[in-house]
């Protein structure tokens, strides 16, 4: 078992000091942080109460000390730089190097301590969405809390009543504060290890952002018109794989905090939705889905067990979710015969490619130039060919030969023989069809239908 300063260094944090005081940065935690984009192992627990970690897709758990019996984490407001995938870098804000910030766990009844400094260029506070806690700790600034200075450090302290998963926030300049990436988990784990135990438990966070092709930094006044959508900040083909053994019981926790719902679905496997904002649902009372929505500010825990071995898709059912930096403007040009003026337009402009006249698909195939610091809006390839997908869409990889506590990309599943669907090269023989049925009003054998001629001519019966 790791212990908490052996995670630290094995996975290449830096420990940061804080804009306070000598005297005040003696009494802090450490503040880790971390600038990997890739999935860290999860944080087994060397001190205060044991129970089992959760895997924060593409992100990682913050470490704590424990002080008096309490558990102490420092969390770091600050600018930050996240890769969303290889060739695409956006400046948010978030915590402790990263955005979302690090996924904070803890145990039923515990006392908490969070102390939070500010390294934003403004004043900020934070929201311990779904908590019970003392009135002065809900992080409202102006309204439960005077609001964190730039420069200052401010302490939260309560006790972790109830299990369930959850999530932090600002509650000041929200709407500029969000829209750059400032979230992050909390998962409060149950008193008793051993109760709710699955074998793989995953969280991720939500995400949209609008940033221009060749620009870095999001619109924070884009109220639904974003281009990007993203899991734990990270968009296909950055977002890692939910890599599991086949067996295995299965936990993915989901949280929502962008401006609209989003369906997430998984292919080949139905699950449980186990678990809401309110708590973990009774086991009698939860209902199997393939695709559970999640509305804004609302969390969701499903679990399935792992059964069916391949690669599975898992992503967001609004189709514009899975796809990266579309321009939403752009003409419909199905079936639209641009030849003539394409012919012409090249004659100016060398690269100019046709697209859309059959589609979009071209767009994943072609070599396109792009404008720095930007994707392509359907991108990634799989073991048959281009995958065309983008945005809020990843993989959960299920096969025999993953052993317990590794999460490494077992690479693409080897389908066995027969069972990939092929192109049919065969005699297509012609269907029976079974005789006409006598009308039982004219005893007539003739059925009646009109049938459309082609290019507007009349129909006749």
């Amino acid at each position: 078992m790791a212990s908490r300063r052996d995670f630290i260094r094995g996975a290449g944090f830096a420990v940061a000091g804080t804009a306070v005081g000598r005297a005040t940065l003696a009494a802090l935690p450490e503040a880790a942080s971390m600038d990997k984009p890739a999935t860290q192992p999860p944080l087994h627990p060397a001190s205060g109460r044991p129970y089992n970690p959760v895997v924060t897709l593409n992100g990682w758990t913050l470490p704590w000390r424990m002080n008096g019996g309490a558990k102490e984490f420092h969390l770091v407001a600050e600018p930050v730089v996240r890769e969303l995938a290889p060739g695409m870098k956006a400046h948010l804000w978030g915590y402790n190097g990263q955005s979302p910030g690090p996924t904070i766990e803890v145990v039923e009844g515990e006392r908490v301590r969070i102390f939070v400094t500010n390294r934003l260029p403004e004043h900020t506070t934070v929201h311990w969405h779904g908590q019970r806690l003392p009135n002065g700790m809900d992080g409202v600034g102006g309204l439960t809390q005077p609001q964190i200075a730039p420069g200052k450090t401010f302490v939260y302290e309560f006790v972790a009543r109830r299990a369930g998963t959850f999530m932090y926030h600002p509650h000041a300049d929200e709407m500029v504060q969000m829209a750059m990436g400032m979230m992050g988990l909390w998962i409060t784990h149950p008193r008793d290890p051993g109760s709710m135990r699955v074998d793989r438990d995953f969280a991720l966070l939500l995400g949209s952002y609008d940033i221009d092709p060749g620009s870095f930094t999001p619109k924070v006044t884009t109220m639904l018109d974003f281009n990007l959508f993203t899991f734990n900040s990270r968009v296909f083909p950055g977002i890692d794989p939910l890599v599991v053994r086949r067996g295995d019981r299965v936990r993915i926790r989901i949280g929502n905090l962008t401006m609209t719902n989003h369906p997430i679905h998984l292919h080949g496997h139905e699950f449980l939705v186990a678990g809401t904002d309110g708590g973990w649902i009774p086991p009698a009372s939860r209902w199997p889905e393939v695709t559970v929505d999640v509305a804004v500010g609302q969390m969701r825990a499903i679990e399935l067990e792992a059964s069916e071995p391949g690669d599975w898709a898992f992503h967001c059912h609004k189709s514009h979710h899975t796809m990266n930096a579309m321009g939403h403007d752009v003409p419909t040009m199905i079936g639209v015969d641009h030849r003539g003026v394409a012919k012409q337009i090249t004659s100016l402009i060398p690269d100019y490619m046709v697209m859309g006249e059959r589609g979009m698909a071209d767009m994943s195939e072609m070599e396109m130039p792009l404008p720095d610091n930007t994707l392509p809006m359907m991108t990634g390839h799989g073991p048959h060919g281009p995958l065309e997908m983008g945005g809020m869409f990843t993989v959960m990889k299920v096969r025999d030969d993953v052993k317990p506590g590794d999460y490494r990309d077992p690479g693409w599943y080897k389908a066995p023989p027969g069972t990939v669907a092929r192109e049919w090269t065969a005699d297509l023989a012609e269907a029976p069809r079974a005789a006409p049925r006598p009308d039982p009003d004219t005893g007539s054998k003739a059925i009646e239908m009109t049938v459309r001629k082609p290019e507007g001519h009349g129909g006749h019966h």
